[in-house]
């Protein structure tokens, strides 16, 4: 069994990108196990992952593509919290979503991908808008 470990956010496009990514890969529906992981930053109302859209789309594709899936929510600054759950997790791959940002936005706000790339100890599957088409 491969895992991979599916970080998303609110985006829905990007997270029905990711999932396309992953069902790419080689016998997906047989072989692939995902783990989809959504950090809340704030979240003052109590809301669950599954009240995010992009949890939700994420969820409801990757069952009709017939790959095992469950939901992990936790909360922190999310490169962090990706990083740690991989490793507690011990997935064998880390799928976040790419998007395009300006290098003054970069330097400014950072970038959750490029932080798990840099510290990742395992592969890093990047899923931008184009892969979505």
């Amino acid at each position: 069994m491969y895992r991979v470990l599916l970080a998303v956010d609110e985006n829905e496009s990007r997270a029905l990108a990711q999932v396309n990514a992953i069902e790419d890969l080689p016998e997906a529906s047989s072989s692939v196990q995902v783990t989809l992981l959504y950090c809340f930053t704030d979240n003052p109302s109590g809301a669950s992952a599954l009240q995010i859209e992009g949890v939700r789309r994420a969820k409801e594709a990757l069952d009709d593509a017939d790959i095992e899936t469950d939901i992990v929510e936790s909360s922190g600054d999310p490169a962090d919290v990706i990083l740690d759950v991989a490793e507690e997790r011990t997935v064998d791959c880390v799928c976040v979503g790419g998007r395009r940002r300006s290098p003054a936005g970069k330097a400014l706000f950072g970038s959750v991908a490029q932080s798990v790339i840099l510290n990742a100890d395992r592969p890093v599957l990047v899923a931008g808008a184009k892969h979505a088409e």
